[in-house]
C-alpha cells in the first residue's frame, strides 16, 4: 500500500542510528524477501525489492514509457550485483545490510534536511523510518493535561 509521507535526511539518519529498529527493520524484510527460507536470497527472490529501487528516468515522468524488458532486466541485474558482494550469485542477510544501509544513506545526502514529500511503499524501510520517527514524536510530546 503506497503512502505520501513527509521526510528528510535526519529521518533516515535517525533511524539507520538506532542500531536495534534498524536492524530489526531489515532482518524482517530480509525474511519477507526470501520465500524459499534458504537464508539467502536469489535474483528471482530479490526482484521485489529491486522494483522498488529503481529510479525514474528524466523520459519516465509524464510520459508512459513503454516497458522494455531486456533495459529493465540490464537495470536489475545491476543492482543485484551491488548486493552480491561476494559474486555467489545470492545475497546474504550481512550483505543485503550493508547494501540496505548503504543505499539509504545516499538517499539521505540527496534529501539534504529539507523536507519533501514522497510516495512510499507501506513495507519498505523509509516508510518504517518515517513510523519510527512519528512513534518517538508521539512519545515525546507532553501529556495533555486539561
Amino acid at each position: 500500500m503506497l503512502g505520501i509521507e513527509i521526510l528528510d535526511s535526519t529521518t533516515i539518519l535517525n533511524f539507520i542510528n538506532d542500531e536495534e529498529a534498524f536492524t530489526a527493520a531489515v532482518r524482517r524484510r530480509f525474511a519477507e524477501l526470501d520465500t524459499d527460507k534458504d537464508g539467502v536470497l536469489s535474483y528471482d527472490e530479490m526482484l521485489r525489492e529491486l522494483h522498488g529501487l529503481r529510479v525514474l528516468e528524466s523520459g519516465d515522468i509524464g510520459d508512459v514509457r513503454k516497458p522494455d524488458p531486456a533495459k529493465d532486466d540490464e537495470v536489475y541485474r545491476s543492482l543485484f550485483l551491488q548486493f552480491d558482494h561476494d559474486s555467489d550469485g545470492v545475497v546474504c542477510l550481512a550483505e543485503y545490510m550493508a547494501e540496505t544501509k548503504k543505499m539509504m544513506l545516499a538517499i539521505a545526502n540527496g534529501l539534504g534536511f529539507s523536507p519533501v514529500q514522497m510516495i512510499l511503499d507501506g513495507d519498505g524501510l523509509l516508510k518504517r523510518a518515517v513510523e519510527r520517527e512519528t512513534s518517538a514524536e508521539k512519545v515525546a510530546a507532553p501529556a495533555d493535561t486539561a
